[in-house]
């Protein structure tokens, strides 16, 4: 395997599911020199992060925003108060898992895009 892809999973491990990255590291190691400048652009968001946001301002949809997921994010501001705080508590739980996935999509992407540039 390729330095580089090991040190990128070392890095980001805590960033994206545990279940991906086996495959993830053998995409990875593929990359020609060129193709590793767009993985290492890719803007990936701290699931501990996300989770403090949800703590403190998950009733105002702020987790969601900062992870990317605005529309979820405006239902959350507008409908929170009819689930009496429900969603909030629940997404406190989901928000973590929820920004890993998003990780994984963003770098899919980004990997899709650097293929087509080689």
């Amino acid at each position: 395997m390729s330095s580089f892809a090991d040190s990128y999973i070392a890095a980001n491990a805590g960033n994206l599911p545990s279940e991906a990255l086996p495959a993830l590291r053998n995409r990875l190691a593929s990359l020609s020199k060129d193709q590793k400048a767009y993985v290492l652009a890719a803007d990936l968001k701290n699931p501990v992060v996300a989770l403090i946001f949800s703590f403190f301002l998950g009733g105002f949809g702020a987790d969601r925003f900062y992870i990317g997921q605005v529309g979820l994010g405006v239902a959350k501001l507008l409908l929170s108060w009819v689930t009496l705080g429900i969603w909030p508590l629940v997404d406190l739980f989901l928000i973590m898992g929820a920004t890993k996935q998003v990780n994984l999509q963003r770098l899919n992407e980004v990997l899709a895009i650097a293929s087509r540039v080689a």
